[in-house]
């Protein structure tokens, strides 16, 4: 059969789905076919986008010799344009004989020869991975068609010079082209290295063998390319299509189109609004939502506001909505365009930790299905600069002051424009003290310095947006739209008032309070709050804020008092299980306040609770085993907690009266989306508190200033320091002109009243250079080496020469047998003021040191005789450093928490409480992250490198050494790490590894939500890490450019 010539005519039959022959036209067309000219051909191809896929498949026909000519039909795409019969097309089959011809000519000479196929060589065969050689890039299946001697075009030569004469051939001529290429490439390689089988070595015999020399040695006519052609277009004709995934396929080049389209329309700037499927994402961005989210659609605004036309142009935004009204969703959005569309690199700044773990483990599910990182920078976490990603982007996702590091180290090394958009969440941070100046010292080096970069600012409570635009050269888009409807009251005496502005006095009376109340209750609860939670608990959720951190557990106590024993009974196994998981994370020791408070469905919420015991109430609170949580403002700002009823037990936080963002803040958690129809507020007021309430619900929102002024001006201080540092700006003229971007430069006529800008700026700059930080020489500014390491340690300036002191000083005696002197020095300096020693207790602890450990507080200021004298109540006449002597106190206490790490028996030892001892823990560990930084720059401090980054490292955790690669994880804290570890989860890999399913049944009380959080997480984590090592490798083995050469 192998000899056996085929010959049957080939009729393509066109169905009746058929392309333009118009868009079709190429210079291959014969001309009297050639209707437009090439100009609009051009333009009508390049207007024309196939988007239909279909799975291509035809039966293998039969052949025989007898048969009348087949007809074959062509797919729904016409794969050779404008030929009906490419074998029809005299021209372009002239031209291969031709140019064959011309290679004749050229090499008279070469002798063809023929190929070796396997039947000369058994030992490959078609399982070895080696290219089939044939020049179809389909198989047929009838013997008729199998390749034989003469199919084979032998001569190389001819086929490299085959490759230049056809680069203008259609794609499916080229196609073939280069098929014939990769055949005589692969025929070369057989003939000089192709292995023979052993099992072919002992069946040769000579008879076999004179045949196969004679066949070497006897050449035969080569087959013409015209000849190959025609058999190559019938065997693609016959050759049934490849089974294949009709959904998988279609859903593949779906994703793959619509990105395309996404990245075509954000290059352009189109001004369209409909940018692709969803808002230009891939539709698998809106199956993801709805996945991890339960997000089916989104509101209108946000749709409205994602095709924005300052949107669509990049154009910088602040978008203003009331608390829960979806504002994140939105951000989110846009940063998966960033990241996907335009890919680059997002930076998502939020105000405090325990945000930006929670976004962590919100975003590591789309990281891993879109395939982009997720970075944590918080507390002591991240790295500068961060990894140089080549084959993913990343999303850092940040707190205010590590975004400012973060934004510093790549403008010092050049690479701020790779962060495409930065998403700041509660843009009225602004205005919050120092960490406003922070923030507003991050968006003013990205306005300066990168002028690609866009920044999307949100917020639920900014007055004065008109300066926040200009400081930003942003656009603004307001809506009032809350998802859940808001009814504002306030109680006064015994009756409800419903708050309408319309109204001369503000309030409207709604109704009385009807619950009796005994002699007895009306003392101990003369706010009512006893009724009104018990008109929602237990089947409703509500929030009660309270004042003062004590003020919410005296409430929840009362509460439960006079609650009736049905309330035990709701969800009575769930609540005791919550009661067993708050024991086990306090090694055994339980709040006696949330003892009695949780049969009854109730806690409090504030800074005083551990990690644990804060993410245990949480999770209780959401999954509604507790019912009530009488809470303080910070809940406010941050994880959302919502709920069926809020109360505001008082007007003031601590002894401050409300403002209207806090007041706006506290009510937007009324009423959940999805579960209630509507929300409600009470404020409980007092005659008093009337008059200043009624201009608390009618006032406008505050206005948000800049906060470069604070504390005397330090935030402008540290401002002008990295500007020179990072060599921003190094004139005067240049830092003045530097100023003019930031909010202080907008606002200068409100702030700076006594002096002008310019001369608060010269002053500045005359305080670095007395400082030691800043060096002048003429007109030029330069930075010193301390101030390079303050600035890049994120040092206070307060502080910048007391740090340098102590570690010189710690150098002379530095104490390597305990960790008590470095933990003295990476005690923050801020925390000093906010606890007093309780003398007993620190002679108790002083006296417990090593005569090695006693020295060394004796060399920082701190001797036994003084602490002695303190407990024993005696004046004592030499002056000490109050500084030194109340942070040694501090020092002791994380000390004695590394050596035992129980925060619950460091808490009784030292009559602290945990929340406060939870709090020093947490700011020592990023305090002792600054001052690695701030010795890295210094050379004679080169011996703290490695002994402060295991230091921090411990300080970060604070748990035995085996469970820290599982805290590693966002979310996991200790309690979760120890069920882990328990359950055969040891490391990180155990974890990302692991089956959600799986490690629901291994470990006690997780939710599957939270088993596929914390594995997304663990995996994110892991490829963030295995990636930079890769980046690490990659490195190492580039090629160096200027490498000396002769």
């Amino acid at each position: 059969m192998s000899n056996v010539t085929v010959q049957c005519e080939i009729n393509v039959k066109r169905v009746s789905r058929k392309r333009s022959r118009e868009s079709m036209r190429n210079h291959l067309t014969p001309v009297q076919k050639m209707g437009a000219s090439a100009e609009q051909q051009s333009l009508h191809h390049q207007g024309s986008k196939v988007t239909e896929w279909n799975e291509k498949t035809s039966a293998t026909p039969k052949y025989e010799l007898s048969e009348p000519p087949l007809q074959y039909c062509s797919d729904n795409e016409d794969l050779f344009g404008d030929y009906d019969s490419i074998v029809g097309d005299s021209s372009f089959l002239e031209k291969l004989e031709d140019v064959e011809l011309n290679m004749k000519q050229q090499c008279p000479n070469v002798t063809p020869r023929r190929n070796l196929t396997s039947e000369d060589y058994p030992g490959v065969s078609e399982q070895s991975g080696y290219p089939n050689p044939m020049f179809t890039a389909q198989q047929t299946t009838g013997d008729h068609l199998k390749p034989t001697d003469s199919d084979y075009v032998s001569d190389s030569t001819f086929l490299s010079g085959l490759s230049g004469e056809f680069e203008d051939l259609p794609s499916s001529q080229i196609a073939f082209q280069q098929e014939v290429l990769k055949k005589a490439d692969w025929k070369q390689r057989c003939s000089a290295s192709t292995p023979v089988g052993k099992s072919e070595e002992r069946c040769v015999t000579p008879e076999s063998k004179k045949q196969k020399q004679a066949s070497y040695s006897a050449p035969r006519a080569r087959r013409s390319v015209t000849e190959h052609l025609k058999r190559a277009m019938m065997g693609n004709a016959t050759m049934s299509s490849p089974v294949v995934s009709r959904s998988a396929f279609q859903k593949e080049a779906a994703i793959t189109e619509e990105i395309s389209v996404a990245v075509h329309a954000v290059e352009s700037i189109s001004t369209e609004k409909d940018l692709g499927p969803f808002f230009g994402l891939p539709s698998k961005v809106k199956d993801l939502i709805s996945k991890l989210r339960g997000i089916k659609d989104l509101y209108e605004w946000q749709k409205t506001c994602l095709t924005l036309d300052s949107v669509q142009q990049r154009q910088n935004l602040i978008y203003l909505l009331p608390t829960s009204g979806g504002k994140t969703l939105v951000a989110e959005i846009l940063i998966l365009k960033e990241l996907l569309c335009r890919k680059k690199d997002a930076l998502l700044i939020l105000p405090y930790i325990s945000l930006v773990q929670e976004k962590v483990r919100g975003l590591a599910g789309f990281g891993l299905e879109l395939d982009f990182l997720v970075e944590e920078y918080a507390g002591s976490k991240g790295r500068f600069p961060p990894v140089k990603r080549r084959a993913k982007n990343s999303l850092y996702i940040a707190t205010i002051e590590k975004g400012h590091s973060l934004v510093n180290s790549l403008v010092e090394s050049g690479r701020l424009d790779s962060i495409g958009l930065v998403v700041v969440d509660e843009l009225h941070m602004l205005g919050d003290g120092s960490r406003g100046a922070i923030l507003e010292m991050t968006l003013a080096k990205c306005l300066y310095v990168s002028s690609s970069t866009q920044i999307i600012g949100m917020s639920a409570t900014l007055g004065n947006v008109g300066d926040l635009k200009k400081f930003l050269k942003a656009d603004n888009y307001t809506n009032d739209f809350r998802p859940v409807q808001l009814k504002e009251y306030v109680k006064l005496k015994d009756s409800i008032y419903e708050i309408d502005p319309r109204e001369e006095q503000c309030f409207k009376l709604s109704r009385p309070l009807n619950f009796k109340y005994s002699s007895n209750m009306q003392k101990i609860d003369p706010d009512h709050i006893i009724a009104l939670v018990t008109e929602v608990i237990p089947v409703h959720s509500c929030l009660v804020f309270c004042p003062t951190k004590k003020n919410c557990e005296n409430v929840a106590v009362m509460i439960c008092k006079y609650l009736k024993n049905d309330y035990l009974q709701h969800r009575r196994e769930e609540k005791a299980a919550l009661l067993e998981d708050l024991r086990a994370s306090g090694n055994g020791s339980l709040c006696p306040v949330l003892q009695k408070t949780v049969p009854y469905g109730l806690a409090y919420h504030h800074s005083g609770l551990t990690s644990d015991e804060r993410k245990l109430v949480e999770e209780a609170y959401t999954a509604g085993v507790l019912c009530l949580l009488a809470c303080t403002s910070t809940l406010a700002a941050g994880i959302n907690l919502p709920a069926r009823r809020v109360i505001l037990r008082s007007p003031y936080v601590a002894t401050d009266f409300l403002k209207r963002s806090q007041y706006k803040q506290m009510v937007g958690r009324a009423g959940r989306a999805g579960i209630d129809t509507s929300g409600e507020s009470i404020l409980i007021l007092q005659d008093k508190d009337k008059l200043m309430a009624q201009k608390l619900v009618s006032a406008p929102m505050e206005n948000c200033y800049s906060n470069l002024m604070h504390d005397n001006g330090k935030g402008i201080q540290s401002l002008v320091l990295s500007l020179i540092g990072l060599s921003i700006t190094t004139t005067m003229k240049d830092i003045q002109e530097f100023m003019s971007f930031t909010l202080l430069g907008v606002q200068e006529s409100q702030i700076c009243l006594e002096k002008r800008l310019c001369d608060i700026t010269q002053e500045s700059v005359q305080f670095l250079v007395e400082k030691g930080l800043v060096s002048a020489s003429g007109s030029r500014l330069a930075i010193t080496k301390l101030g390079r390491a303050t600035y890049k340690g994120s040092i206070d300036l307060t502080y910048s020469d007391v740090l340098y002191k102590d570690l010189s000083k710690g150098l002379e005696c530095l104490m390597l047998n305990s960790f008590l002197h470095l933990v003295y020095l990476v005690t923050p300096y801020d925390m000093v003021s906010q606890c007093k020693p309780d003398w007993m207790i620190y002679f108790r602890q002083f006296s417990m040191l090593s005569a090695v450990e006693q020295k060394m507080s004796t060399s920082v200021g701190v001797p036994e005789s003084f602490v002695a004298r303190k407990a024993a109540g005696q004046s004592v006449k030499k002056a000490v450093d109050t500084m030194a002597v109340n942070r040694l106190y501090l020092a002791l206490v994380l000390f004695s928490l590394l050596k035992e790490t129980n925060l619950w028996s460091v808490s009784d030892r030292f009559q602290l409480p945990r929340g406060f001892i939870q709090n020093l823990l947490s700011s020592s560990s990023a305090f002792s992250s600054c001052v690695l930084h701030f010795t890295e720059e210094l050379e004679e401090f080169w011996a703290f490198k490695a002994l402060l980054t295991e230091l921090t490292r411990r300080l970060t955790y604070c748990v035995q050494p085996e469970l820290i690669p599982l805290m590693e994880v966002a979310g996991v804290l200790e309690l979760r790490a120890k069920q882990l570890y328990n359950a055969g989860y040891k490391t990180l890999a155990h974890v990302a590894n692991s089956d959600p399913r799986v490690l629901v049944q291994c470990v006690e009380k997780l939710s599957n939500r939270q088993a596929n959080q914390i594995v997304a997480s663990a995996k994110m984590l892991l490829t963030e890490k295995a990636e930079a090592l890769q980046e690490e490798a990659n490195e190492l083995l580039t090629l160096p450019v200027d490498i000396p050469s002769l």
